[in-house]
């Protein structure tokens, strides 16, 4: 099988959440400098729901930026989630959790608004290692 080469001027997201919901964190780095670019939370929510805000949030900072570099993730769930500008999440609305799901409606209406002009690439954990913007929490 045929590795994809590293593309090394991108920015990388992740998440990371403490218990399923629990505090939920995200952010981005841009890989060649390995310097953070955005950080949010923590707030009550899930990883999945992390992965797919941060995937967002790196597209609509990119955009505002004028940046043009792909976004890597390790989440197939995010990816799948952004391309289908859909959250699925089973996420059930509580006090704790309502900001969490208002930034998940937003981030889809985003999606809707202005598509996914820049690619979103698999971060490949086995060739590469940990993502850059990896919490080290495992």
């Amino acid at each position: 099988m045929v590795k994809e080469p590293l593309v090394t001027q991108a920015l990388c997201v992740d998440a990371a959440c403490s218990g399923n919901p629990g505090p939920m964190e995200y952010r981005g780095v841009h890989l060649p400098s390995g310097r953070q670019v955005f950080h949010f939370g923590p707030i009550q929510g899930t990883n999945n729901i992390g992965e797919f805000l941060a995937i967002v949030h790196g597209l609509a900072l990119s955009k505002q930026q004028g940046w043009n570099m792909p976004i890597y993730s390790d989440s197939v769930s995010g990816m799948a989630w952004v391309r289908n500008r859909k959250a699925k999440t089973t996420l059930a609305r509580t006090e704790k959790t309502a900001q969490a799901l208002d930034l998940v409606a937003r981030a889809e209406n985003w999606l809707r608004a202005n598509g996914v002009t820049l690619p979103v690439l698999k971060w490949d954990t086995e060739q590469w290692g940990e993502i850059p913007a990896d919490f080290g929490r495992k």
